[in-house]
């Protein structure tokens, strides 16, 4: 992968590029389309200009369809600002590819220095990042992986599947511990073709596969609360009586979910009849836990941008960042569903849920 040029020679083309990237930054700002929307998180173009030392960045963002995804961009936003040293240009693309494409080349256009995307995809992108490469920007992907190209410098994020195997591992352990010997589950899933869906899905249902579990169904719900609710109410008919675990891959499904079982007369969480699985662990999924609404809530962490800094002050210094770097993460439940499980002969350590965790939460 390309990198800025070292050195003297770093210097005096961060300072050339800069100013051009600073000086076209209006366009990103001004772009719009159907279904994307651009916003500059940055001074005036002209005072970024003026100054001539801010890094620019270009950030392809998914979209804003949940909490997790909140707090992913304001991350960016708050790490990657002028006061920091930086020049961020913002593209929220509404979760459409084509969108996300066109905004990779306008960054190219405007000749930023580095280039972040969260892939709405994982497919699909050797041609754009071949692009990247050849106008020498480096790239740096977070939270969803990208499958079929490695042009990019970094990847930064979690272990999707990790987090599936975590959920799977702790409702073996947690029904044992209840006496429960029989799993019938259905899925909520995020959307279809996402690395956070692909790796949630595979590592849950290695788990089930490997204890004899009945996987009823499995629908998209698009990672929004509208799609669990919508699939939810979907399954308590098709499924009545039938189901005792549901499995939302992140919270927004399942505040969704909890709303349709709620309207069905149906009872979740620890005191209920169905044991209600979450993923991201966003603050109000953990008060949901608390509430003993969610029985478990496995962590995705949406903080990427420090650990993004840390790769951009590497390649900045001369250095050669990690080309994959993971990020800290917990399984959040409260004491009376914290049980010991493993992944991989690897003994997991669980959170409890208290006021205080909630509250440091993001």
């Amino acid at each position: 992968m390309k990198k800025k040029l070292l050195g003297v020679l770093l210097a005096a083309t961060m300072a050339v590029g800069m100013l051009a990237g600073c000086g076209s930054s209006s366009d990103s700002s001004s772009e719009t389309t159907d279904d994307a929307t651009t916003t500059e998180d940055t001074a005036s173009t002209d005072d970024s200009a003026s100054s001539g030392d801010l890094i620019t960045i270009g950030f392809a963002q998914v979209g804003h369809e949940s909490d997790w995804r909140t707090a992913s961009t304001k991350s960016c936003q708050d790490v990657f600002s002028e006061e920091n040293g930086y020049d961020l240009s913002f593209v929220d693309c509404d979760n459409d590819s084509a969108a996300q494409l066109e905004a990779v080349r306008s960054f190219i256009e405007q000749d930023v220095d580095y280039i972040i995307i969260d892939p709405i995809v994982s497919t699909g992108w050797d041609t754009v990042l071949t692009e990247c490469e050849d106008a020498g920007i480096p790239v740096i992907v977070i939270d969803r992986t990208i499958e079929d190209s490695d042009k990019y410098t970094s990847w930064v994020g979690s272990n999707f599947k990790t987090e599936g195997l975590a959920a799977g591992e702790w409702l073996k352990a947690y029904a044992e511990s209840k006496g429960i010997s029989e799993i019938n589950y259905l899925t909520i899933a995020g959307s279809t073709g996402a690395s956070a869906q692909i790796g949630r899905t595979e590592g849950f249902d290695e788990i089930a596969e490997a204890n004899g579990w009945n996987k009823l169904d499995e629908q998209d719900g698009d990672f929004t609360e509208d799609g669990g609710q919508s699939i939810m109410e979907s399954y308590c008919k098709s499924y009545e009586g039938k189901f005792n675990v549901v499995v939302c891959q992140n919270d927004n499904e399942a505040f969704g979910a909890m709303t349709a079982m709620d309207n069905a007369g149906i009872t979740y969480g620890l005191d209920g009849d169905v044991i209600l699985i979450s993923f991201d662990a966003c603050t109000a999924g953990l008060e949901q836990v608390a509430a003993r609404k969610i029985s478990a809530d496995f962590e995705c962490n949406p903080l990427a941008a420090p650990f993004v800094e840390e790769v951009i002050k590497t390649l900045e210094e001369g250095g050669t960042p990690e080309k994959e770097v993971y990020m800290e993460e917990h399984w959040f439940a409260l004491t009376d569903a914290m049980v010991d499980f493993s992944i991989d002969g690897e003994a997991q350590t669980m959170t409890e849920v208290t006021d205080e965790v909630i509250e440091a939460q993001y």
